[in-house]
Parts: C-alpha cells; structure tokens; sequence
C-alpha cells in the first residue's frame, strides 16, 4: 500500500478494517513551507498549536466509498469514479439534502481495488464503524464512509426542538453498516461519550455533535413553568432519552474548518 511506503512523510495515527476496505488517518511528519505566501504563516501558528495536517486514507479490497465533493487528493490503482445524478429525481433529492445539511449534494463513489487519499487538512477527524444501525450528526460534520452506509436526513420531531434546540430542522444521518468518518470541531480525544441505557441526559447548549439511532431528542425547559426556568438561569435544555450513545464536545458550536 501507498502509506507503508511513506513512512518517512507521514504517521497512521488511527486505523479502521473492514473485509473490504481499510480506513487511515495519516498525519505529515514535517512542513517546511509553501510557494504561496500565507501558508507557511498557517503552517508556523498550526505546529506552535500541536496542530498536524492529516488526511483520509483508504486501501479498497473490492470495495466501495462514498465521500463528500471535492475531497479526492489522489487515487492508484483499478478505481472508478461514479457520480450519477439519478435522473431528475435524483438531481431534486441531491439538491434538498445539499440545502439541508449544509453538505454536498452529489457525493461521488469510488469503487473497485486500489488507494485513495482525500484532501489533506488541518481538521479534526472522528472514525467509528457502525453495524445495522443509525447515527445522526451535526450539519456539515460528514466527510466519508464506506458506501454500505446510506447518507440520508434526520428531521426534528417537531418546530419547537428545532426552534430552541441550536440544530434547526434537519441533520444528517448515517445507516447500515460499515465505517464512517467524520470532520470534528475538537480532537476525537476531547469528544466524550456519554453512554445511555434507558436513561435520559440534559446538555445545556449545543454541545452535542452525535447521537445513535435509539436516543430520542427533545428540547425541554430546565425546569417546569417560566418562573423556574427564569429563577435557574438555564431556560431550555437539549434533552435526550433512550438506550445508545451521546458524543459531546467541550466547545458550544462547530467554528470554520481550517482546510
């Protein structure tokens, strides 16, 4: 594989495997600058901040992913691109979702054996693998998984979650099987998982950036009537029940990206 070969450029510091893919997050060992001006000022405060640029590896065994557009750095080996619209249909349901999670539209799929290495960056990434079950992340948050793992919407219960719970109307959601990674606003080591087993957490803020498919979310006063929830100074609270996973981030909101 292409990584093994590169030791000396860059360092695996997360690996994933399925049978018919392994996922990797590599990071450069070293940067020493750039042709254009401001980069090498980003790289300088990036090193000073412990920040690496990393990116997605993945090595495909007759396998199949799903990325978000525009993500493809470089490709080697039998791997064909396919970003069909669908027909008008398609093109219509692409563009809704676009519009709703403030992702790509048409996600290209790459299939067949070979590697393939995503656009390097300065974000956070998050893996995880999934097995027929359901995540729901924060808008924007999706940036490629194994394409047995559908991308689809989560859409609130209702206008007042939506309204008062900071995540509006929509977020995206992932289902089936198979690994996903994710652009995380924080380091996957300062993300903390709550686990649930029929029980219920309340957050204050939006600091939830994850949630399974059997947590149930809700927006609810921190305490009953108005004069309570005036007296404790917390007002509505984002409320989630059920048995699954809850992943919090020590930061109130997902700032720009540095890509």
């Amino acid at each position: 594989m292409i990584v093994q070969n590169n030791q000396d450029v860059y360092s695996v510091i997360e690996q994933l495997e399925t049978q018919n893919a392994v996922f990797k997050i590599v990071e450069f060992n070293d940067l020493n600058g750039s042709t254009y001006l401001t980069s090498p000022t980003d790289m300088y405060y990036a090193k000073k901040l412990g920040m690496g640029l990393r990116q997605i590896a993945v090595e495909l065994r007759n396998g199949s992913i799903t990325t978000e557009a525009g993500a493809l750095h470089y490709m080697q080996g039998n791997i064909e691109m396919d970003n069909s619209l669908g027909g008008a249909a398609g093109i219509m349901k692409k563009f809704a979702s676009s519009v709703l999670t403030n992702e790509s539209g048409i996600k290209p799929k790459y299939k067949g054996t070979g590697d393939i290495f995503l656009e390097p960056s300065f974000s956070h990434f998050l893996m995880l693998e999934i097995e027929n079950d359901s995540i729901i992340v924060d808008k924007g948050m999706f940036y490629c998984c194994e394409s047995t793992v559908e991308v689809g919407i989560e859409s609130m219960k209702n206008l007042s979650s939506a309204a008062k719970g900071g995540e509006g109307l929509f977020q995206t959601k992932l289902s089936g099987t198979g690994i996903i990674v994710l652009e995380s606003p924080v380091p996957a080591g300062a993300v903390v998982k709550v686990d649930l087993n029929n029980d219920t957490l309340k957050v204050d803020g939006n600091f939830a950036i994850l949630r399974t498919g059997g947590i149930q979310f809700t927006v609810e006063r921190s305490a009953k009537g108005i004069i309570g929830s005036a007296t404790s100074g917390e007002g509505y609270l984002q409320t989630f029940r059920g048995t699954g996973q809850v992943w919090l981030s020590p930061t109130t909101s997902r700032g720009p990206l540095l890509s």
